[in-house]
């Protein structure tokens, strides 16, 4: 792990993997929702592909110091509460380009993607949406060679390490594989978002 400095009271954490940061990020909220006095009150923590950034750091140097000092297990895939079920229509334009290259029909894609349990590492891009880890290396996809202008929201899309669904409609140069009527961003609920980093996803074949 390395610690940066970032401004007058924010540290970056710059790790090796995702499943380090995804382990990091969920003892760092144990942490913090125990009231750790370790952690200095810090007020947000943001983790991202390979870095967790804490705001509100009194001491940079010294919070660092610390944390590189504790025992981290790594996060088992069944940690944390129970996963959110997203109902799914597996009618994306690239649903037969992906069975191609998983080698497998399309009408077994539903069941591949169903029997896995997706975290959400980290969110960007667009509001609500969720960068979602646990694709097996064995189908993980390249993006698309040219990207769409204009992806359909609630698209369930794949690319590299990455599945997600488009919270709205944004050019993208994902796999679309199905869709789904999920909202995944509303400003009038609490939380705005469906997904946050570390909650766990599963994909359900059937309409919303």
């Amino acid at each position: 792990m390395r610690a940066l400095e970032a401004g007058a009271g924010a540290l970056l954490l710059e790790l090796d993997s995702a499943e380090e940061v995804a382990a990091l990020h969920a003892e760092l909220l144990r942490r913090r929702d125990a009231g750790d006095v370790e952690l200095g009150g810090v007020r947000e923590i943001v983790p991202a592909a390979r870095t967790v950034l804490l705001d509100g750091v009194r001491e940079p140097r010294a919070l660092a110091a610390r944390i590189a000092r504790w025992r981290i297990a790594p996060l088992a895939p069944a940690d944390g509460p129970p996963p959110v079920t997203v109902a799914v229509r597996y009618d994306g334009p690239d649903l037969a380009e992906v069975a191609a290259l998983w080698g497998v029909s399309p009408g077994e894609v539903p069941g591949i993607v169903g029997a896995i349990t997706f975290r959400v590492a980290f969110c960007g891009f667009a509001p609500g949406f969720g960068y979602l880890t646990g694709l097996p290396a064995r189908l993980q996809l390249p993006r698309r060679a040219t990207p769409r202008t204009a992806v359909p929201a609630g698209s369930l899309a794949l690319a590299g390490e990455y599945a997600g669904v488009y919270p709205r409609s944004s050019p993208g140069g994902w796999q679309l594989i199905g869709s789904t009527d999920a909202v995944l961003w509303d400003p009038a609920r609490e939380p705005a978002a469906l997904f946050a980093p570390g909650v766990r996803v599963r994909f359900a074949e059937g309409a919303a």
